[in-house]
């Protein structure tokens, strides 16, 4: 059986990628298809706590910041199934985390371009022409386009590795976890929107009554997520071209100093956190419930008997402490990971100072294959297009720009207008003119 090719072949299907699929889905003289291990689409599934919310508005879903008509929007997705009134009458601040994953897996199941149970295995150039092959066949697909979507990747502390399994784990993996905290010590290391779920998740009582929580996080304090006006001004098409124009070692000095632009805890959940330790260690007087231990960085980690001993340096006092676990979850985040099936190019793809690939302004890949054979990579631009890049807010956007590099024109808009904030003296070029975009190769695709 022979197989066919197409203009664009996706790696993965998550947001990111579920969004180009969408956009890209009434372009009828572009053939995509999107491939993922999966058996169906899931989204954070070990993380879909009750309560927990999104982090940004409902109207930068999928599609809606390129195309608001599309039938794929948040909004459409309310409406077909007879809830748009009883939304707006709840008058959430956030869309639910939960309802939003369902919103997902609602696209999912409606695109014809997507393929799941379907691993891209390797990538490579053959006779001139980029090429994928699959798990389910021996054949090489042609594909003039290539989109990595492939996702971030759990992250584990160095030297933590060895201690992971049912008493030391991924917050990831946390309602998977089939955990019991009933009179146990629980330590949680972290810092960000994950661990103070998780936190607040514990301290309901739903998986018993944990001994003592000890909180450890290198970070100062328990810092709120910034939404302010103009810092979310970060999250917009003119910063993050403006932030692409610099150079790269400006642009790394940058990310972090923006670190709770992105990366902090919604103050709703902080006061829900405060307000239950005062519940139970005021009004029912339990006692000291939960420990807050910031400026600790864990260093190590030993197994002594049946517990857990880690070692954390403070940088308030600058000693080194040990603390003591029956269960340990890390929320420490994710990172990014060049997928394995780039393997056979990945040394033709030039790298910046933190290993990743180096990428122009409409998120193609720089590297030494021809120019027509374009590879984009989704999430993997932190520090070329800013923190923005990991978030939902500008996923429309940038698969709105991705979308008019592969067609070679503009189908959706993609220049806002512009802020208040000059970034620069002036403001930057589009990315359709500054990245002109050759237009698709035509190719005869044989069956």
């Amino acid at each position: 059986m022979k197989t066919t090719g197409f203009d664009v072949v996706g790696v993965g299907v998550g947001p990111f990628n579920l969004s180009l699929a969408a956009l890209l889905c009434p372009i009828h003289d572009v053939r995509s298809r999107f491939f993922e291990r999966a058996g169906s689409f899931e989204w954070h599934p070990g993380m879909m706590l009750a309560g927990s919310c999104m982090q940004t508005s409902f109207l930068k879903d999928l599609v809606t910041p390129a195309d608001p008509t599309s039938r794929f929007s948040f909004l459409a997705y309310l409406v077909e199934r007879g809830q748009f009134y009883r939304f707006l009458n709840a008058e959430y601040p956030r869309v639910l985390r939960v309802e939003f994953a369902s919103y997902l897996r609602w696209v999912a199941e409606q695109l014809p371009n997507l393929r799941f149970g379907c691993e891209v295995r390797e990538v490579a150039v053959r006779n001139g022409q980029l090429v994928v092959r699959l798990d389910n066949t021996r054949e090489w697909l042609p594909a003039s386009n290539l989109v990595i979507g492939a996702g971030l990747h759990p992250h584990v502390p160095p030297g933590l590795e060895a201690f992971l399994g049912r008493e030391c784990f991924h917050s990831s993996s946390y309602l998977h976890s089939q955990l019991s905290v009933e009179k146990r010590r629980v330590a949680i290391v972290g810092g960000g929107q994950s661990s103070a779920e998780i936190c607040l998740d514990l301290l309901s009582g739903r998986l018993g009554q944990a001994a003592s929580i000890d909180w450890i996080t290198r970070r100062s304090n328990l810092s709120p997520l910034d939404e302010t006006a103009f810092t979310n001004e970060l999250f917009t098409p003119d910063y993050v071209r403006s932030f692409h124009r610099l150079p790269e070692e400006r642009r790394r000095q940058l990310v972090p100093q923006q670190k709770l632009a992105g990366d902090g805890i919604s103050p709703l959940t902080l006061s829900q956190i405060s307000q239950r330790l005062y519940e139970l260690e005021c009004v029912e007087q339990r006692g000291p419930v939960c420990r807050i231990l910031p400026e600790r960085e864990v260093r190590g980690m030993r197994r002594e008997r049946a517990e857990l001993r880690l070692f954390a340096h403070n940088a308030f006092t600058g000693q080194t402490e040990a603390l003591d676990a029956d269960v340990v979850i890390l929320a420490t985040g994710y990172r990014y990971r060049l997928p394995e099936c780039l393997s056979p190019i990945a040394e033709r793809m030039p790298r910046d100072a933190e290993g990743n690939p180096r990428l122009r302004e409409d998120f193609s890949v720089i590297w030494d294959g021809a120019p027509e054979q374009r590879i984009y990579m989704q999430n993997a631009g932190r520090c070329s297009h800013g923190i923005a890049d990991a978030q939902l807010s500008l996923a429309a956007w940038r698969s709105a720009v991705i979308c008019n590099a592969i067609v070679g024109r503009q189908v959706y808009p993609v220049d806002a207008q512009g802020a208040p904030i000059y970034w620069h003296s002036e403001r930057p070029p589009t990315s359709d003119r500054a990245n002109p975009a050759a237009p698709l190769a035509a190719q005869a695709l044989v069956l």
